[in-house]
């Protein structure tokens, strides 16, 4: 028996056009819950609609997302209309959403809300409390699955930013049952025993169940209790959990933890480079300025001719005691002047003047003048006083 092999693109192609001649698929309105949701820069939404049992792909172009009358977000439950079709290159089938309403939130999506209003409102996400994470940390404690790409790129990074980091691994179950308590003991016995300078607590992305976990009310308060900072990198950029919240610093991913936790050598380097350059240039202007500063003070007066302000000095000195000299001379002269004056008044008023003139004054031995004749008898006994001296004479 002979067989005729068709291509995979054959079959493909084959059954992509029994579904979309198929009447029921091309109009269908389907409940179930939003996970993996992603809305892409080109405008398209891709998503996952969910139930309990079962799961099956979702995408809605551009042109039908303006229509929309809320933002999708996991966990919600709603009602897509579009037609099931097959794309041909990957070979899955999916629903081309063209409408899209809210039917209710999904329980976790629910119940993630209300712990995250209960957290706030106990303050744990407040700022306050947010530690600073340490500029140069020696050791790098990552909380996350043994296996895997997250533990891959955090070491990748760390290694290349800066080789002398030390990362120590507290390997701890992501997602499923007990996950939780894992990660909660893991952050207290890391803090109990000061096994690093940061903590990053990292898994990469997932639905919302996958994430579950790090949404416990006993994670958040093991992270807002941690002495150690922590860093959440938890899920894809878009992905936002409790601890994300209560953390002290969150990163978009696992590798951008590691760029925020661990310093980069290179730039530590060129900025230890730009400073030593700044310091070089500031001391070179320094010597100039104090350069120039000396060099102005040398051909000061002062350096050239030490003993000019001192010269000068001697000229005040000698200017100030040949005016005292003139003073006193011209004081003195004048002084002179009129004693001179004085002493011609005083002699014209003299009694020895007139005793040179021939005038006698007369007194009697005690020395009283005597100024009358009446009173005296003979042989009394006087003295003469002429101008150039004295004689005694007795009265006849």
């Amino acid at each position: 028996m002979e067989y005729n092999p068709i291509t995979v693109t054959d079959l493909n192609r084959y059954i992509k056009t029994k579904v979309d001649n198929d009447e029921y698929l091309n109009n269908v309105l389907v409940k179930g819950e939003i996970s993996n949701f992603k809305h892409h820069y080109t405008g398209h939404m891709y998503f996952t609609l969910k139930d309990e049992n079962s799961l099956i792909k979702c995408i809605m172009f551009k042109t039908y997302t303006p229509n929309l009358k809320f933002v999708p977000r996991d966990g919600m439950k709603v009602m897509v209309l579009g037609t099931v079709s097959v794309f041909e290159r990957d070979g899955v089938y999916q629903i081309y959403c063209k409408a899209m309403q809210e039917d209710g939130m999904g329980s976790l999506y629910t119940a993630y809300e209300e712990l995250k209003n209960k957290l706030e409102k106990q303050g744990l996400f407040d700022n306050k409390y947010k530690k600073q994470i340490p500029k140069f940390p020696k050791c790098i404690g990552v909380l996350t699955a043994s296996t895997g790409s997250v533990i891959r790129d955090i070491i990748n990074v760390s290694t290349r930013r800066n080789p002398n980091c030390y990362i120590k691994l507290f390997p701890v179950p992501v997602q499923g049952k007990g996950a939780s308590d894992k990660i909660s003991d893991a952050i207290k016995t890391m803090n109990k025993y000061k096994l690093a300078d940061v903590i990053i607590l990292a898994r990469g992305g997932g639905s919302l169940e996958d994430l579950w976990p790090f949404n416990e009310e006993i994670v958040a308060h093991a992270i807002f209790d941690s002495e150690i900072p922590i860093i959440s990198a938890v899920g894809h950029e878009t992905d936002f959990t409790i601890a994300d919240f209560v953390a002290d610093l969150r990163a978009p991913t696992p590798s951008a933890a590691a760029e925020l936790a661990v310093p980069n050598v290179t730039d530590l380097l060129l900025d230890l480079d730009k400073y030593d350059n700044r310091l070089k240039s500031s001391l070179r202007k320094k010597l100039e300025l104090m350069r120039l500063r000396y060099e102005k003070c040398i051909a000061g007066a002062a350096f050239k001719d030490p003993l000019k302000n001192i010269n000068e000095k001697y000229i005040l000195i000698d200017m100030k005691i040949k005016q005292i000299h003139n003073s006193i001379t011209n004081r003195i002269k004048d002084n002179k002047t009129k004693m001179i004056e004085l002493i011609t008044k005083l002699d014209t008023l003299s009694p020895l003047k007139t005793l040179s003139r021939g005038y006698t004054i007369t007194t009697d031995l005690g020395g009283k003048v005597v100024n009358s004749s009446k009173g005296l008898n003979k042989d009394d006994e006087l003295i003469l006083k002429f101008h150039d001296g004295n004689t005694n004479v007795k009265v006849i």
